[in-house]
């Protein structure tokens, strides 16, 4: 596919997803869900992929959904359900990716923007970087997965706080709140977010998968569920290479392979 509204590219074990409409603030269409489907798609897919890394050009992540298109694109109930399945599609993949998904943000995550960024399972950020739920100013409820992936962050009444009120939040608060793990200044953004991708290609991979599915699934699971999952992903986690040489170098007192990088 030939992208227009983003630009993807996987280099060296990195893929990178970044919003490329920026005299629209990055805002996105109808055409680019297309491409950000199809670059999701192509992420999960390709096993050379140790991690994502999504962005904006031009000073802003992502507006959100483009209100110029949804204001000609009709009312139908049922037309807007299936929009939504359509992106729902994706946006499952993309919170379920078996690999880190890092999320490094700019100027404005708005509406299904900051939606996106919520997806990732870390955010970084400028100190200039703004979050809004802004859902509600133009009498919409929040989608791309926000209602799942917001109070798993925050909190429900955080939550319901941020969703219905529809105000802007800072990058301090942010972090305050736990959206926001690290910020940093905006010409570090990029390079901080490829550093910490770059971390995870001497991690176990089958273990970076099993604690991405193990906290998405917690929250729902009873004391006894959560045990079992805990006992039969640890014993695959035995099973690997991985973990057989790493325990070898711990005992033979050498570095070992992973390692979290400080800032």
């Amino acid at each position: 596919m030939i992208y227009k509204d983003i630009r993807f590219d996987i280099k060296d074990g990195i893929a990178t997803l970044a919003f490329a409409r920026p005299d629209r603030k990055n805002a996105f269409d109808i055409n680019a869900r297309g491409e950000i489907a199809d670059a999701v798609a192509r992420t999960k897919a390709d096993a050379t992929v140790r991690a994502l890394i999504i962005t904006g050009d031009g000073g802003d992540f992502c507006a959100g959904g483009d209100v110029r298109s949804m204001a000609t694109s009709g009312t139908d109930a049922e037309a807007g359900r299936n929009r939504m399945r359509a992106l729902h599609v994706w946006m499952r993949d993309l919170i379920e990716l078996d690999r880190p998904v890092i999320a490094a943000v700019d100027g404005v995550a708005f509406g299904a923007g900051f939606s996106l960024a919520l997806a990732a399972d870390f955010i970084l950020a400028t100190p200039r970087a703004r979050f809004c739920m802004s859902f509600m100013r133009v009498g919409l409820v929040p989608d791309a997965g926000a209602i799942y992936t917001l109070p798993r962050i925050v909190g429900a009444q955080r939550a319901k706080e941020l969703m219905l009120s529809a105000r802007v939040v800072n990058a301090d608060e942010a972090a305050r709140l736990g959206i926001v793990m690290e910020i940093v200044p905006a010409e570090a953004l990029i390079p901080r977010a490829e550093t910490i991708a770059r971390s995870f290609f001497d991690a176990s991979p089958p273990v970076v998968s099993l604690i991405k599915a193990a906290l998405e699934r917690s929250p729902g699971m009873d004391l006894g569920a959560a045990l079992n999952f805990e006992a039969n992903a640890q014993g695959i986690a035995f099973s690997t290479d991985y973990h057989r040489n790493a325990a070898r170098d711990f005992l033979a007192k050498k570095p070992l392979k992973f390692a979290w990088p400080e800032k």
